[in-house]
């Protein structure tokens, strides 16, 4: 796991984002960022967290931040997932799961009696200096976004 810090640097990563370009946190100096990492595009708990997020979405671009969503999906179902839930926000594509351990976010899950690797819904604040401001982590989706954009307002 990860050993992330509140007040220090978030971990920098370059991934491939649903609009064809490469992304890079540092490419957001100056902005907040809401990084969160999901599961899956098109399973019922993050289209919900997404659909939150988009609703959200103009509060946060109020506030000078920046949101993204990250998952092991590919930038093909990400583009899929946009369309058909409109979200204004980019969905970054971390297939090798690099980004999702730097952030110690792909952790050993259980469902049915099965143990697999995979990734623990969590969210990540940074500042506008690249350091982390907040973190939420097994997050549970009722309420959750509104807790990060009052957060991210406050920043």
């Amino acid at each position: 796991m990860s050993a992330l810090e509140i007040g220090k640097k978030a971990p920098d990563f370059k991934l491939p984002a649903s609009n064809g370009e490469i992304v890079k946190l540092s490419d957001y100096r100056g902005k907040k960022v809401v990084i969160y990492f999901y599961p899956k595009d098109n399973t019922p708990t993050c289209t919900q967290q997404a659909c939150d997020f988009r609703d959200a979405y103009p509060a946060m671009a109020d506030s000078n931040t920046v949101v993204l969503g990250i998952s092991p999906d590919p930038v093909k179902s990400h583009e899929k997932f946009i369309g058909k839930q409109s979200l204004p926000f980019l969905l970054l594509s971390d297939e090798q799961h690099k980004v999702c351990e730097k952030y110690g976010v792909w952790q050993m899950k259980k469902l049915y009696g099965r143990e697999y690797m995979g990734v623990v819904r969590s969210t990540f604040l940074i500042d506008e200096k690249g350091k982390l401001a907040r973190e939420w982590r097994g997050v549970k989706i009722k309420g959750h976004v509104q807790q990060v954009a009052d957060e991210a307002a406050k920043l």
